[in-house]
């Protein structure tokens, strides 16, 4: 397990606790005692630092190297049942978005979403979970398959941004997610969407449009990173925690909002803890946000998500 610098005090307690067992094991001292005193206090100091995490925090939890990834969540709740769909019948398959079919709970979706690497290796063959013009037209190709067929779409947000290359650039980055945007906007299907990491601008917003919207508790969602932010307003990025509350782009920000519907609950110390605690309550969002759509006909599907986007940015002075 990696820790954050606000989880050193967990750290700590957590080697201590492992101490006390070995030496339990290894000798005949009784440490029954002891070792409930230490989980206590490790317990205790848990929610102590969870319940009060600021903004730049969750943005770390949102990163962390632990922390499952959208093909974990697939593999997870999908099992053997998904299959992986490749391309965009353009140019090339773009390996930071990924998409396919796969039933959960008896239901199938097509499900899209971006993909980071756990290691050096894998996050360059995933380029960070950063997507390619090709990676938004595939997603769309996916999508658009969904619709013919009838079946309800589930994407999974985790992205730094659209890759910002020169490359992606020249092939109509800029287009290929607003040519997202419009079409989801108009798919006659149900759209589930969850933000189970990071969700950073037009990247997360290219396959973000969703008559469901939910994010995991530890997760961001903005126009930009809190690190950009700061270098854009302060020239630095020593300011970045100020721009992360000032963003307001936290889970619970969001919902006060009213730009997600729901925040899923994370176990405690985030979804990295008890990854199969976290799989378990993301699928059951998904089959609580899949029946309350599915009974819609197509055209209160499609009036009812264009005035959710219609009414978000809405005021009174």
């Amino acid at each position: 397990m990696e820790y954050l610098d606000f989880e050193l005090p967990i750290k700590e307690l957590e080697e201590q606790l492992q101490k006390c067992v070995v030496i339990g094991k290894e000798s005949e001292v009784d440490v029954t005692a002891t070792c409930k005193e230490i989980n206590k206090k490790l317990v205790e100091t848990k929610k102590e630092i969870y319940k009060n995490l600021t903004a730049w925090q969750r943005v770390q939890l949102s990163r962390h190297p632990n922390r499952p990834y959208t093909l974990d969540y697939i593999r997870a709740i999908c099992g053997d049942t998904f299959l992986e769909l490749h391309g965009d019948r353009g140019f090339k398959d773009d390996k930071a978005m990924v998409g396919g079919l796969g039933k959960i709970n008896g239901q199938s979706f097509m499900i899209v979403g971006q993909q980071k690497g756990f290691n050096t290796k894998t996050r360059q063959y995933r380029n960070f979970g950063m997507a390619n013009p090709e990676g938004y037209r595939k997603a769309l190709r996916l999508m658009k398959m969904a619709e013919k067929f009838g079946i309800p779409v589930l994407t999974l947000v985790d992205t730094p941004g659209a890759y910002p290359g020169l490359e992606a650039e020249e092939r109509g980055q800029g287009e290929a997610i607003a040519r997202n945007i419009f079409e989801m906007v108009r798919l006659q299907v149900p759209i589930i969407t969850i933000i189970v990491g990071e969700g950073a601008s037009g990247g997360a917003l290219g396959i973000g449009v969703g008559d469901k919207v939910y994010m995991l508790e530890n997760t961001w969602y903005s126009v930009i990173s809190p690190e950009s932010c700061s270098s854009i307003l302060w020239k630095s990025w020593e300011y970045k925690e100020r721009a992360a509350d000032a963003l307001k782009l936290t889970s619970s920000d969001m919902k006060k909002q009213k730009l997600v519907d729901d925040v899923i609950p994370e176990p405690l110390g985030g979804a990295h803890y008890d990854r199969e605690t976290t799989f378990k309550t993301v699928a059951e969002y998904i089959t609580k946000g899949y029946n309350e759509l599915k009974d819609l006909s197509t055209a209160e599907l499609i009036a009812q998500r264009m005035d959710k986007y219609s009414n978000m940015g809405e005021y009174k002075e």
